[in-house]
C-alpha cells in the first residue's frame, strides 16, 4: 500500500478453497478512502503445491494481463510474504471490486477482450512458459520455457497427474492411460500444430477461465476475470475449462463461436474438439487432485481412453465408455467450494 495508508477495517469476504480472502478499507494520505481485496495462505494450506506461486504468480499475472486489457482484471498492488507463529505465509493484494458472480458475461463484448488478450499477450521470447510459477487452484505448474508446444504442455499435464495420485492413491488402469496419452497420443495430437509447416504462436492465456472466476462490477457493470494463473500457450488450451462438467455459462455454443470469428480453430482443424477434450482433462484432474473422490477422475479416464483409441491404439487399455461421456450425456456436475477453514 502507498505510504501513509491508514488502515480501517479488514473483513472476511469471498469464498476460496485453498487461501483465505479479505476486503480491506483504508484512507490514502490524501484522505481518499480505497478498498482492497487481500488473499493469503500458508504453505501449509498449499502443501507444498504452491503457496509462493499463487501469490507471485497471480501478482505476475494480473500485472501482465492489465497491461494489455486494462480494466480486465483487478489491478495489482503487490505481493510478499510473512511469518506468523512457525508459519510462513504468503499474500496478494490488489484492487477491490463488488461483483456479482451469478450473471453470465454478455458473450460478444466478454469473447472480445479474451481475443485481445489473445491477440495482444505475445510471448516475449516467442517460447511457451512465463517467467515465474504460476497454479491452477493451488497446484503449480511447470512454465519453464520451451519452444514446442506438446513438450510445454507434457509438463502441466505431468504436474497434475502427479498431484492428483498424491491425493487418490494409483489405479494402475488410469496410470497405464496416463502413460499412453503422455507418451503417444500428445506428440502426436499437439505436435501437429508444429509440422508440415504449421506454426502456432504461444500466447497468454488466463489459466483458469472458469464461471466462478468471472464476474460483473456492481458500480461500473464491467466484465472482471481474477484468479489468474497465466502461462504462454496455444491459445485453445484456454477453452478446456468450458468443457467440463461444471461448466453452465460457457458450455454454450455462442461464445466459443463469437470467439472463433477473432481466431479460427488451428490446422489441423478437423482435431479442434479432440484438442479441446485434452486440454479439459488437465482441470477435471486438478479438481480431482483437490477433491479426493471427486467424479472428475472418472470423467478424465474416461477422456482419455476415446483419445488413445483414436491417436495411440494399445490392446491392454480398457475401452471408451460413450455414457460416462458428459460431452454427449450433457451431464452437469457443479463445481462445489468450501471456504478454507
Amino acid at each position: 500500500m502507498p505510504r501513509g495508508t491508514k488502515i480501517v477495517s479488514a473483513e472476511s469476504c469471498g469464498i476460496s478453497a485453498w487461501t483465505k480472502t479479505a476486503k480491506v478499507s483504508v484512507v490514502l494520505l490524501d484522505g481518499s478512502p480505497k478498498r482492497y481485496f487481500l488473499k493469503f495462505g500458508t504453505a501449509q494450506c498449499a502443501t507444498g503445491q504452491g503457496a509462493r506461486a499463487l501469490a507471485e504468480g497471480e501478482f505476475h499475472s494480473a500485472s501482465a494481463i492489465d497491461a494489455l486489457v486494462p480494466g480486465f482484471v483487478p489491478k495489482a498492488a503487490g505481493w510478499g510474504e510473512y511469518h506468523n507463529g512457525g508459519s510462513q505465509v504468503y499474500f496478494f493484494l490488489g484492487d477491490f471490486h463488488d461483483m456479482n458472480l451469478s450473471a453470465a458475461p454478455e458473450p460478444d463484448h466478454f469473447t472480445s477482450q479474451i481475443a485481445e488478450l489473445h491477440g495482444r499477450g505475445v510471448s516475449p521470447n516467442g517460447m511457451f512458459g512465463f517467467p515465474v510459477p504460476t497454479v491452477c487452484g493451488r497446484m503449480e505448474r511447470t512454465v519453464i520455457w520451451e519452444k514446442s508446444w506438446a513438450k510445454s504442455f507434457t509438463y502441466q499435464l505431468k504436474d497434475v497427474v502427479k498431484y492428483d495420485n498424491e491425493t487418490n492413491g494409483p489405479w494402475p488402469e488410469y496410470d497405464a492411460a496416463c502413460n499412453q496419452l503422455i507418451s503417444v497420443v500428445i506428440p502426436r495430437l499437439l505436435g501437429a500444430l508444429q509440422s508440415d509447416g504449421r506454426e502456432i504462436t504461444p500466447t497468454l492465456i488466463h489459466g483458469d477461465l472458469w464461471e466462478q472466476n468471472v464476474g460483473i462490477d456492481m458500480e461500473t457493470g464491467e466484465i472482471v476475470v481474477f484468479d489468474l494463473g497465466c502461462t504462454y500457450a496455444h491459445n485453445e488450451m484456454e477453452f478446456g475449462t468450458w468443457r467440463c462438467s461444471w461448466a453452465f455459462h460457457f458450455n454454450s455454443p455462442i461464445y466459443m463461436r463469437l470467439y472463433q470469428r477473432h481466431f479460427e480453430p488451428s490446422e489441423p482443424v478437423e482435431e479442434w474438439d479432440d484438442r479441446n477434450r485434452l486440454y479439459s482433462i488437465q482441470p477435471y484432474l486438478n479438481d480431482s487432485a483437490g477433491h479426493p473422490g471427486s467424479f472428475s477422475r472418472q470423467i478424465a479416464y474416461n477422456d482419455m481412453l476415446y483419445l488413445c483409441e483414436k491417436y495411440g491404439p494399445l490392446d491392454s487399455l480398457e475401452k471408451y465408455n460413450p455414457e460416462k461421456d458428459v460431452s454427449i450425456t450433457g451431464a452437469y456436475v457443479p463445481f462445489v467450494m468450501n471456504q478454507l477453514e
